[in-house]
C-alpha cells in the first residue's frame, strides 16, 4: 500500500494537507491539552512531547495531516489527524486514524473534514476498511460525526475508559468499509 503525500483537500476556511515537521509546535499545542484532559483519548495523561511526536507522526503508508487555515486564519493549524494500518500482517488492509482539533475551532466541522480526508487517503492507499478501536462513548460529538460518515458502532466495551469526571464509561469499536 502506498499513499501520495501530495493529496490535499479543501473546505471552507481551511485546507487539509500532509503535515510537515515544521507543523509540530502547532500540532503539540492541540494535542497537549486534549491528552492532559484525559476525556477523549486513551493516551497516558502525562505523555511527554517527545512521546506524543513519536506516536503522532506516521510513516507511509500512514500519514499525519493538518487542517491549515486560509483567508483570515492563513497558516493557523486548526486540527490534526493521523492515519495508519490498524494491525500488521494479515490485518494491514484495515486502516485506523485519530483526530484532534484546537479548542478554539471545535464545532466547525474540522474533525469531520479530517476524518473525510483520512477516508479518501486510506482508500487511495489501498486500505479496504477503517476501524476505530476506542471511541469514548461520552464523546457524543465525535460518535455522531463518525456515524454521519458511515461508521457504525459494532460493539461497546462497558466501563473500558476511566473518564476523569464521569468515571467509568464505555469504549465503542467503530467500523466502516471503504
Amino acid at each position: 500500500m502506498s499513499t501520495s503525500n501530495e493529496t490535499e483537500s479543501t473546505a471552507p476556511g481551511w485546507v487539509i494537507r500532509p503535515a510537515a515537521g515544521t507543523d509540530w509546535p502547532a500540532i503539540w499545542e492541540i494535542l497537549e491539552p486534549v491528552v492532559r484532559a484525559g476525556e477523549t483519548f486513551t493516551w497516558d495523561r502525562d505523555t511527554t512531547e517527545e512521546q506524543a511526536r513519536e506516536r503522532w507522526f506516521k510513516q507511509p503508508p500512514g500519514q499525519t495531516f493538518v487542517a491549515a487555515g486560509q483567508g483570515e486564519l492563513d497558516g493557523v493549524i486548526l486540527g490534526t489527524g493521523e492515519l495508519h494500518a490498524n494491525q500488521g500482517g494479515g490485518g494491514s488492509h484495515v486502516a485506523n486514524a485519530g483526530y484532534m482539533v484546537h479548542p478554539a475551532h471545535g464545532g466547525k466541522g474540522v474533525a469531520r473534514a479530517l476524518c473525510a480526508y483520512s477516508l479518501e487517503t486510506a482508500r487511495a492507499a489501498g486500505f479496504r476498511a477503517m476501524q476505530f478501536n476506542a471511541v469514548v462513548e461520552s464523546n457524543v460529538r465525535a460518535v455522531g460525526a463518525w456515524q454521519s460518515l458511515g461508521f457504525e458502532v459494532l460493539a461497546t466495551i462497558p466501563e473500558a475508559f476511566r473518564h476523569p469526571r464521569l468515571g467509568y464509561v464505555g469504549l465503542h469499536l467503530m467500523y466502516r468499509r471503504l
